[in-house]
């Protein structure tokens, strides 16, 4: 695709995966809405935050609804970032803690999702990327919630491809493993360190699958550190 001038959506922009993601394609040349619960740091012509709940189908579709009246009816990209996790056995943990994981990272990507597809239908192109995590791959003891919420929005994402290749529109999801987030501050045991991928890396990962020919469509993209635990 390509994709200089053209408009992206991409949520949970104050930090991390979404920030890095912002920030690249600004230099890209495209135009981003960023939708969240906390501006970025981001002065930039070419950027508007939109503050938005992603759990709130009300919030979301105000969003939309400002965003294409700012920035026109026709959104080329969607990234499904916005994202959080919780630790702890399945026996412990608080119902809020399990309902703000699948109420933010399942229900947000549908949300998100399904305000932007028609458009990218009626334009015949368009991306979406789902960014999911390797424990959507897998079980990891005492991330019950977390690994299932994130099963979720893999399964989503291969339904969604299957359903939209047809009309142009790709949808890739994405398995990081660790990244050097503030993904970590709230859980223990582990804390973010330089072994870790860079939040940029994972941005750039997504560019190039945007950049590559209309007709070659990167469905699951999973991304690890060489060394996690450094040079031996």
């Amino acid at each position: 695709m390509e994709i200089q001038n053209k408009v992206a959506i991409v949520t949970g922009v104050s930090k991390g995966i979404g920030l890095a993601t912002v920030q690249i394609l600004l230099e890209k040349g495209m135009k981003v809405a960023g939708w969240g619960r906390t501006a970025p740091d981001i002065d930039d012509e070419n950027f508007t935050f939109y503050e938005t709940d992603v759990r709130d189908f009300k919030s979301v579709e105000k969003s939309f609804k400002a965003t294409t009246a700012a920035l026109g009816d026709t959104i080329a990209v969607l990234v499904n970032n916005a994202g959080l996790g919780y630790a702890g056995p399945i026996d412990e943990m608080p119902l809020e803690e399990w309902h703000q994981m699948y109420e933010t990272n399942v229900n947000g990507v549908f949300y998100c999702s399904r305000l932007v597809i028609a458009g990218m239908k009626e334009a015949d192109e368009g991306h979406i990327f789902n960014i999911a995590s390797i424990a959507g791959t897998t079980g990891i003891e005492n991330m019950a919630g977390y690994c299932g919420s994130k099963h979720a929005v893999r399964g989503i994402s291969h339904s969604m491809y299957k359903e939209l290749r047809n009309f142009g529109i790709k949808v890739t999801a994405i398995y990081p493993g660790s990244v050097k987030t503030n993904f970590f501050d709230d859980i223990d045991g582990v804390e973010a360190n330089d072994n870790m991928m860079r939040p940029e890396d994972i941005a750039l990962t997504m560019v190039q699958a945007l950049e590559s020919h209309p007709n070659f469509h990167h469905v699951d993209i999973e991304l690890r550190p060489l060394r996690p635990k450094g040079k031996q």
